[in-house]
């Protein structure tokens, strides 16, 4: 690495947060800061979404007016109540985090939804027929639901790319844990929403998060970039008062296809509001 090595952060955040994430990147772009120019970019949950659809190579401008779309007929995720008290009470109950998440994953895998082939279908769809790494900027984050232990997936890993960005993206109780070699994984955002220490010993670094908080057995993306500051220059974007609304302030909220548009619109309006912050750090 060098002092010009930078690095983009995609975080956790439902439909609605890779919405916000694709309004955001292309209104950046389109105001002359390209995000997909980054060394490294590492994407969590929604954000391995994103990053694979991000580097490669689709055209941001067109994904955001996809997004405009609202709806667009595919199985709407839902977590109810009583898995949310569940999955409340497995990170309460644990020794430590990594214990948390693997009572979770034992959630995650006995729960009733959509079946693991359906699923690679729709994130295979999402990433436009791209199914395998072009490029090791990439790393995408899961954790194993049968022991808790966090995995960083790359090109380098052997893993298939559509599984990798499944399982970092499968909420658990709300989509099927997905199959890597003899594992089965979930949703990364159970360690951090961000997981922007993954960033350690970049000199630029860019963090997108739709959620900001992490929970009791959690990282929390304002901790990690308050770390991350004390060695490097850090811009940390989270939906501000105008485009949080739209994006949602709980998960089921943020699980909801028709909010989608006016999550993407947020996103899109948003860049105005944090170019320059951002070109300062990004384009020094």
């Amino acid at each position: 690495m060098t002092n010009n090595d930078k690095t983009l952060v995609l975080g956790a955040g439902g439909i609605t947060g890779i919405a916000w994430e694709l309004g955001l990147l292309a209104g950046l772009a389109e105001r002359g800061v390209d995000l997909g120019s980054a060394d490294l970019v590492i994407g969590t949950s929604t954000g391995a979404v994103v990053g694979a659809q991000l580097l490669g190579g689709i055209d941001l401008y067109a994904r955001y007016r996809n997004e405009l779309e609202g709806v667009r007929g595919e199985k709407v995720g839902r977590i109810g109540l009583r898995n949310l008290v569940r999955i409340g009470l497995a990170g309460f109950r644990a020794s430590d985090p990594t214990d948390a998440r693997r009572r979770i994953g034992e959630l995650a895998l006995a729960a009733r939804t959509e079946t693991e082939a359906v699923r690679r279908k729709t994130v295979a769809a999402w990433l436009g027929g791209v199914d395998d790494w072009l490029d090791r900027r990439l790393r995408v984050t899961a954790v194993n639901a049968e022991t808790g232990e966090f995995m960083v997936f790359d090109k380098g890993s052997g893993v298939d790319l559509v599984a990798a960005v499944a399982a970092s993206y499968a909420s658990p109780c709300v989509r099927p844990p997905s199959t890597i070699g003899d594992g089965r994984f979930i949703d990364s955002g159970l360690r951090s929403p961000s997981n922007a220490d993954l960033a350690e010993g970049y000199e630029r670094i860019v963090v997108l998060t739709p959620v900001e908080g992490g929970g009791d057995a959690m990282g929390s993306p304002v901790e990690e970039v308050a770390e991350l500051r004390k060695q490097s220059q850090v811009v940390h974007v989270a939906p501000d008062s105008e485009a949080r609304p739209q994006v949602g302030r709980s998960m089921p909220q943020m699980l909801k296809p028709a909010r989608r548009a006016g999550a993407a619109k947020a996103g899109y309006a948003q860049a105005a509001r944090v170019v320059d912050e951002i070109a300062l750090v990004w384009s020094s």
